[in-house]
């Protein structure tokens, strides 16, 4: 069996009893901020499979909502979460799922504030890695592990070339890249890993290119 790193083995230096229901978990909530821009003033949070049987004994809850504060994985102020999502002014719930999902470590996330929704599903696959497998109802798979870029555009013709190209002119590798869409020839998601730093201004060209909507950037 090959590993990847060292934390395939040991996993992430992490606050909590559990990888998977701990680490994951707010890493779920820190990239669920990210792609949402900014902090949320409110979320819901559904929560499947042993996620929903445990999750207040191993800390999933104060870890989610950590992440929604912008706080990693080792952050300490995970273990006063709640506390801090009220001075921030962040309210929250947490609703337990019997349904079945293909993941036992499935939260689905549902934040805003007073000028936008956005809706994600993520999942802790264990030693704190995670996988976003929807977001705003499009399909996707985004392990959170690595530099990325979410791409809004019309579903036209050289969209996905033109973002390409922009970013092999920058010397930028793109190591996994989905796309999908909800129907031909209107909004589509163009989901891009890469290998190196993404710049600001790389952002800025790309949503200068045509039928381009909304650009966001995850870190790594």
């Amino acid at each position: 069996m090959k590993f990847k790193s060292v934390f395939d083995i040991i996993g992430p230096v992490m606050i909590g009893p559990s990888s998977s229901h701990t680490a994951g978990a707010a890493r779920i909530g820190l990239v669920t901020r990210e792609l949402f821009g900014r902090q949320p003033k409110w979320a819901k949070v559904y929560l499947y499979g042993s996620f929903a049987e445990t999750y207040k004994g191993h800390g999933t809850d104060i870890a989610i909502i950590g992440g929604l504060l912008g706080f990693d994985t080792f952050d300490e102020r995970i273990k006063t979460s709640f506390d801090l999502a009220k001075e921030a002014g962040l309210t929250f719930e947490f609703i337990p799922e019997t349904g079945h999902t293909e993941h036992p470590n499935t939260a689905r996330l549902v934040i805003g504030d007073e000028s936008a929704e956005m809706e994600l599903i993520g999942v802790s696959i264990g030693g704190g890695k995670i996988e976003i497998s929807e977001l705003n109802g499009f399909p996707l798979r985004l392990s959170g592990n690595h530099s990325a870029i979410l791409v809004v555009h019309d579903d036209k013709p050289g969209s996905i070339a033109k973002v390409a190209s922009c970013l092999a002119e920058q010397n930028i590798n793109i190591g996994h890249m989905e796309v999908s869409r909800k129907e031909q020839g209107q909004m589509a998601l163009m989901v891009i890993e890469v290998d190196e730093h993404i710049e600001e201004h790389v952002l800025q060209q790309i949503a200068l290119l045509p039928h381009i909507t909304q650009v966001t950037k995850i870190s790594d």
